[in-house]
């Protein structure tokens, strides 16, 4: 226990470090769906932190704006790998020492509902319902702990640049992949609407899901992408034709349009989309609050495979 808490906090340092860990024990054990979906909706998570510090929304927010949401994506970001992957690491000795160990998930103030799904897919190998009771898990975790906390309700969510979701692209989730031109970069992804509403989230990662598993060949493009672009939390990762993690520009020159039809225009400067190391500093975080968020048995229905509206 004291070793998972350990390995845990060593990975829990920023984003980048997140999302690695995620991406290493998917290739460990493809079995674990959601630790590839976590992966990817990780990728975006660091992007929306970076353009916070980037060219655009840095001429749109003020320093505390951008603080203020920084703080909102990056205690998301924690809560939910300092919830995922003690999960994992159970799992990891579980398979090393061919027992199941899941009642000891309880220790780590996992909840009851978890404790209850792992020990399910040990016996069923179901890496569908596995992945899908995960993505209800994190979403129902963060309700309390984010979603409803009062002070991101008073300095995000109800500020008028959370509202204007869509220009800030807060609700975008993009999974980049190899397109039919070598070297160009295409995409597939989904939209959330409505970010205060649990529901919406849950059939968004299971959309997601969808999105990823359904087609084993989108599957492996989408991983094989992921795999030779390691994550730096700056968006030239998938876009370098348009994105660059140095500044071309010049200081305190207005800023002029430069895309057209998602494309720089001739002779145009790339835009400014910094790495994570240089534009936020590693957070210390307070302990996460304790409590199971599992209160109510008709949750399972989300558990059912059925089409999602798109």
């Amino acid at each position: 226990m004291h070793q998972i808490r350990i390995k845990t906090n060593e990975w829990n340092l920023n984003n980048v470090t997140r999302t690695k860990a995620y991406l290493d024990f998917y290739r460990k054990f493809p079995e674990i769906h959601w630790a590839f979906l976590g992966h990817m909706v990780s990728r975006n998570g660091g992007w929306n932190m970076t353009d916070l510090r980037g060219e655009l929304l840095s001429r749109l927010l003020n320093e505390k704006t951008k603080k203020d949401f920084f703080a909102f994506l990056e205690r998301g970001n924690w809560l939910i790998f300092q919830d995922a992957y003690p999960q994992f690491l159970v799992y990891e000795e579980s398979m090393k020492r061919n027992q199941n160990l899941f009642y000891l998930l309880p220790f780590l103030n996992i909840s009851m509902f978890m404790e209850v799904m792992w020990d399910y897919f040990w016996h069923t190998r179901d890496c569908y319902l596995l992945a899908i009771a995960l993505v209800i898990n994190e979403q129902s975790y963060l309700e309390k702990r984010i979603v409803l906390n009062p002070f991101y309700k008073d300095k995000v969510f109800h500020t008028p640049e959370f509202i204007l979701q869509d220009l800030l692209s807060f609700t975008h989730i993009l999974f980049p992949f190899e397109g039919k031109m070598t070297g160009k970069t295409a995409f597939i992804g989904q939209t959330l609407h409505h970010f205060g509403s649990l529901n919406e989230r849950i059939l968004l990662g299971k959309r997601l899901y969808r999105l990823l598993f359904y087609n084993k060949n989108q599957l492996e493009k989408v991983i094989s992408w992921a795999v030779s672009h390691p994550h730096t939390g700056s968006r030239k990762d998938y876009w370098p034709d348009v994105f660059n993690d140095i500044n071309e520009g010049l200081p305190d020159v207005g800023f002029t349009r430069r895309l057209k039809n998602c494309q720089l225009r001739k002779g145009a400067l790339r835009l400014y989309s910094p790495r994570l190391e240089y534009a936020w500093k590693n957070v210390d975080h307070p302990d996460a609050e304790s409590g199971d968020w599992f209160q109510d048995w008709r949750v399972i229905e989300y558990l059912q495979d059925q089409d999602e509206k798109n």
